[in-house]
């Protein structure tokens, strides 16, 4: 029998054993495993660069294509204001110069021409920018201009040295006076033609270019520079 006033003795049990966390060690294995899904990432990522680098010049290919084919969509829409607006001035008044019924500024063109009490629309607004151009802004294509003499050039080396000629009743009247003569031959505009045609002067406009001068993707009429296309109701 133990007396109350005795050393105490404990009996040690395994119940009794203080729990300590166990830390984890990762295995060689583990370590390998990472390190391959880590270099399998490394090339994924690579591969996709790769791609993406490859598509890049055709997606702007792609880009540029879109833009200049809107270019000539709007242009044409622009050309065919023109004509609606010289044969309105032209129905009441003949000037002594045919090209006084020509606009003068897009403006005229997008505010339409009269028709009883109201204004009918020639021309849509999205028409009146040039989407090839930082600016925006169309290059306006003065009558007698050297430019567009130099396209009617290129559209007659196009069409086998022919000479191309409206179909247009009212623009066929004045179609001489509009561009400068142009040798059939060797298709050279005559010196007399002025150096440009927006040169900052003001006046009638038979056509409109853009302003920008990168190589084109598109031939309009085979010419492969997109300042040289000029959208006109002329030779069309």
């Amino acid at each position: 029998m133990n007396s109350s006033s005795g050393p105490h003795h404990y009996i040690w049990t395994g119940a009794e054993q203080r729990s300590t966390p166990r830390v984890g060690i990762r295995s060689s294995s583990t370590r390998c495993e990472e390190g391959y899904t880590l270099v399998a990432l490394l090339a994924l990522m690579t591969i996709l660069a790769l791609f993406a680098a490859a598509a890049a010049p055709s997606i702007r290919h792609q880009n540029q294509r879109e833009r200049e084919v809107e270019a000539i969509f709007r242009g044409e829409q622009v050309a065919a204001a023109i004509r609606v607006y010289y044969s309105y001035r032209q129905s009441r008044s003949r000037p002594a110069d045919p090209a006084a019924n020509l606009p003068t500024s897009i403006d005229q063109l997008l505010e339409g021409i009269p028709v009883g009490t109201k204004k009918v629309q020639i021309l849509r607004p999205s028409a009146t920018r040039d989407p090839l151009s930082d600016s925006g802004e169309w290059r306006l294509i003065r009558p007698r201009s050297s430019e567009l003499s130099n396209f009617q050039r290129s559209l007659m080396l196009f069409a086998g040295n022919v000479q191309p000629a409206t179909n247009d009743p009212q623009l066929k009247l004045v179609e001489q006076v509009m561009a400068l003569p142009v040798l059939p031959t060797l298709g050279i505009a005559t010196a007399a033609a002025s150096s440009s045609g927006d040169d900052g002067s003001t006046g009638p406009f038979i056509g409109v270019a853009s302003r920008s001068r990168t190589d084109s993707i598109l031939h309009y009429y085979g010419i492969d520079k997109q300042t040289e296309w000029i959208f006109t109701p002329l030779f069309r």
